[in-house]
């Protein structure tokens, strides 16, 4: 007697409901042993794929073949290994930008096979406010392959990012933001110079820290020192005048719906951290202090300054409260002084972020909106619109 074969159905065609349950149940009735399936659908077109062993004294292609005719399906079959597919070590890699060609993608798809890797999967996550897709790669060598993608990323003017496909990338539960110039379009500092007349200096001043040009503690306090004499009224005035960067709320609304833990630590102050915490419904929030007496600023901080080294301590703390390993925790910032930060970080993203920090991180995204790091993070635009459309109507905040 032959021994029984295994048999690879491809289906495609006009999806409709009911063609999977279908067939699977003629399948079932003919006695066959499904081994493996996967199906997508790309502009309402199936495309469905079965590996199964065909029982013997059975025709099982004549049976699919007539399921197919009688749904203007096409079908195809081929017999293959019966060995079950091992999967390699994997690796995701994420491809966005305000547009993506097909020369980019082609670009991208080329430098993974030329260092190795087989693409198993590509996944569409966005089209609004950018355009980014999903590749699940297998095998390959993960430094060439970083390498590789990082040069096309930059000959495209695209984004790239490469992470190990497992489960604490799918299991991260802390996303740790800078605050200025990255949940904020704002430098606070600067907010507050502009009130006491002294902003070109502190701007001057803050980006040199911010490249790493300039000791970050030693720049903080020449700013500070600028503030001296200042009321403590410009504060208010100055937090009117914050504005959230674009996409900000969505970021943060899906976070938490995620079931995330969220936390801002800056190198700011904490009037400002606190009304962000409040607005945003943030789980915790570390900033300076200023010094206040008698309703004015004294030019000098209270306590321990917010540098590169107590941002990354402060991540390990907030951790620790919240019981989630540092491989689960997710980091975001722009300056150099978030760079310990990112290190110490599962996943350190630079976000619209000087050279000095974009060359060290993860992964970087230059695009202005700050949701786009969800599709970093396998979110889909759709997912998030989904989500959004069940809220009640007072629920729903817009950027």
């Amino acid at each position: 007697m032959a021994s029984p074969q295994t048999i690879l159905i491809r289906v495609t065609g006009v999806d409709r409901p009911g063609i999977t349950s279908d067939l699977l149940g003629l399948l079932a009735s003919l006695g066959s042993e499904l081994q493996d399936m996967e199906q997508v659908v790309v502009r309402r077109q199936l495309t469905l794929g079965l590996a199964v062993v065909a029982p013997t004294g059975r025709d099982l292609v004549k049976e699919v073949l007539l399921f197919g005719w009688e749904r203007g399906l096409d079908i195809d079959f081929e017999i293959v290994d019966a060995t079950p597919t091992r999967h390699a070590r994997r690796q995701v890699v994420t491809v966005l930008g305000p547009e993506l060609s097909p020369e980019a993608l082609a670009r991208t798809s080329g430098a993974i096979a030329a260092n190795g890797g087989n693409i198993d999967r590509i996944h569409r996550l966005s089209r609004f406010p950018v355009w980014s897709y999903e590749f699940l790669v297998e095998g390959g060598d993960s430094d060439k392959l970083q390498a590789a993608l990082m040069d096309v990323a930059a000959e495209e003017s695209i984004d790239i990012a490469v992470q190990p496909h497992g489960l604490s990338r799918r299991s991260s539960r802390l996303v740790v933001l800078d605050v200025d110039s990255t949940l904020i379009r704002n430098e606070m500092i600067e907010l507050l110079a502009d009130e006491a007349g002294h902003r070109e200096e502190v701007a001057r001043l803050t980006d040199l820290a911010m490249r790493g040009d300039l000791d970050y503690s030693e720049a903080l306090k020449k700013r500070v020192a600028l503030l001296q004499g200042t009321s403590a009224a410009a504060i208010d005035r100055a937090i009117a005048r914050m504005v959230l960067t674009p996409g900000a709320r969505t970021f943060v609304r899906t976070l938490r719906r995620l079931g995330y833990r969220i936390a801002i630590i800056s190198g700011g102050f904490t009037h400002f951290t606190d009304e962000l915490a409040k607005e945003l419904k943030l789980d915790h929030a570390h900033a300076n202090r200023l010094e206040i007496i008698d309703g004015v600023i004294t030019g000098r901080i209270e306590g321990e300054i917010v540098d590169a080294q107590t941002k990354a301590r402060l991540l390990e703390t907030i951790a620790e409260a919240e019981g989630v390993p540092l491989e689960q925790t997710v980091a975001v910032g722009d300056g150099a002084n978030d760079l310990p930060m990112l290190q110490k970080a599962g996943l350190g993203i630079a976000f619209n972020a000087k050279p000095v920090l974009r060359g060290a991180a993860d992964t970087a995204v230059n695009v202005p909106y700050l949701d786009a790091i969800l599709f970093m993070l396998g979110v889909t635009r759709e997912e998030v619109e989904a989500a959004d459309a069940s809220d009640a109507p007072g629920d729903l905040h817009t950027d």
